[in-house]
């Protein structure tokens, strides 16, 4: 913890344990993604001991998809509530058992509970805090922190492709799941290496507090003092309105609902929840694209092994070039830019019908796959703050989850209606190319708002002929701090709370 006398709490270190705190980002943000993409090599010996159909064993990855996005809030309560690391911790713990359980099932059913539910429950609660800690360990170079532990999908897609298919070979599936699981236990290493940053900030709000009754109890007349002794009693009095809180403003109090009353965020969550129906899609299919052009199942493969290797290097490439000074500051025009790009690939794609063609479509889309990646979360904190983007992460990701889920089979029905691939790649790149283009022109809209904004508050400041009364003064405070940035917001909070306490004596 900070020394007592450190007058003010440190800012991100941006750099010194940070790094090790990425390369743990690195590994639980690696599984998280990679994990339910690698189980499908295990299918077809699945669905052949169960006798169950292909549709009836694809449910097991999109339970798994499906519960990783849908957990987002709980994950993000139990992260204000508790902190990154013991959920990161408790998150790889769930994932080990979950599939250690999912060697000895006997139905499908308790497939989809120990794999679907358990793990997917589980790589959730290792998702969210690692993109969260990072934000608390780094501020100018956090870019390229979010760009390298990105990274670990892909590299965690390459490994586990070839490791998953050595266990099959030579264990079975049921090996295999008992395998696994004990590979997912490494989280709870990862989630180890989280150290907790925030001594210094609870030190500086308690003396923000103490400073805000103080002035109130200047303003105080002589006859008074009992008010300000009633003030060294504060803990009671909270815990009584604890217990008065409804369900809804406990919830509110770890899950920020304010956001939807923020206009980034609004533009941010339309955007991508726009972006997902045909964001995952195209990887889903480009084999089975490949192979139904006459290429061979093994060439067809090495086209998503292309896409991982350029999505491994476009990651962190990609934080380094959203950290430029020319960069950073629109990072939200350089994000819609990817999206856009991404989607023209996929329109693009139908025109190549040779193998060459495909390497190259595999090769511009893994660059494009990865300059969103890289980006997608950086984005959203540049949006609402370090402060809020816990919240932020759980309610956007709640919302993305159904967008998930239908953009694949939507793809799959364009295929088995037309009889064709391309309608699929076509849809997918309108989606994407509309997304692209709307998030550009309401970021253009935000960043002009927020500029005019801007400008109004500092007119009024600067007119000498403004008087305020004390209360004016007060509003006009607050309705700064959150035009500021939302790293004000604990500090305006802690002034209502003084403030409420001081009426209620």
């Amino acid at each position: 913890p900070a020394p007592a006398a450190a007058g003010r709490a440190p800012g991100p270190p941006d750099g010194g344990w940070g790094w090790v705190v990425v390369f743990g980002a690195f590994v639980s943000i690696g599984f998280a993604y990679a994990f339910p993409k690698g189980l499908a090599i295990f299918f077809k010996e699945i669905q052949d001991f169960f006798g169950t159909s292909y549709s009836e064993i694809a449910w097991v990855s999109s339970i798994m998809l499906a519960t990783t996005y849908g957990a987002g809030p709980i994950s993000s309560i139990l992260v204000n509530r508790y902190g990154s690391r013991p959920v990161v911790m408790f998150g790889g713990l769930l994932c080990g058992v979950g599939m250690i359980s999912a060697a000895f099932c006997t139905s499908i059913l308790q497939l989809y509970i120990c794999v679907g539910f358990i793990t997917g429950f589980g790589l959730a609660l290792n998702l969210q805090p690692s993109v969260i800690i990072i934000g608390k360990y780094f501020l100018k170079r956090r870019p390229i922190a979010n760009g390298l532990a990105m990274a670990g999908s892909p590299v965690m897609l390459c490994t586990l492709a070839p490791l998953n298919q050595f266990l099959f070979d030579n264990f079975g599936w049921r090996g295999s799941f008992l395998i696994l699981g004990a590979i997912l236990l490494n989280c709870c290493v990862a989630g180890a290496l989280f150290r907790p940053i925030g001594a210094g900030t609870a030190l500086v709000k308690t003396q923000v507090a103490e400073e805000g009754k103080d002035a109130l109890k200047g303003k105080i007349s002589e006859d008074g003092k009992e008010m300000s002794s009633a003030l060294n009693v504060p803990m009671e009095n909270k815990t009584e309105e604890e217990e008065g809180k409804d369900c809804f403003e406990k919830i509110n109090q770890y899950l920020d609902f304010s956001l939807f009353k923020h206009r980034g965020f609004l533009i941010y969550l339309i955007g991508n929840v726009l972006m997902f129906l045909g964001f995952f899609a195209p990887i889903v299919f480009l084999a089975p694209y490949a192979k139904h052009t006459g290429i061979d199942e093994y060439s067809a493969a090495f086209l998503l092994s292309i896409l991982a290797i350029v999505d491994m290097v476009a990651r962190p490439t990609t934080g380094i070039i959203a950290n430029s000074k020319w960069v950073r500051p629109r990072i939200q025009y350089f994000f819609s830019f990817a999206i856009a790009f991404n989607g023209t690939c996929h329109l693009l794609c139908p025109l190549a019908s040779s193998y060459t063609g495909l390497i190259v479509y595999s090769s511009f889309f893994g660059l494009a796959f990865g300059m969103v990646c890289a980006m997608l979360f950086e984005t959203l904190m540049d949006l609402v703050g370090a402060a809020r983007f816990t919240s932020a992460v759980g309610l956007v990701t709640i919302a993305e989850c159904c967008t998930i889920l239908l953009g694949p089979p939507i793809g799959g029905i364009l295929i088995d209606t037309f009889g064709d691939y391309k309608y699929m790649f076509i849809k997918c790149g309108a989606v994407m190319v509309l997304a692209g283009t709307f998030l550009f022109i309401m970021n253009y809209y935000n960043y002009r708002m927020l500029a005019k904004e801007e400008k109004e508050r500092k007119t009024k400041e600067e007119d000498p002929k403004s008087v305020r009364t004390e209360n004016e003064g007060r509003k006009n405070w607050n309705k700064d701090s959150t035009q500021d940035g939302p790293e004000l917001e604990p500090l305006r909070e802690e002034g209502e709370g003084v403030k409420k306490e001081m009426n209620g004596t």
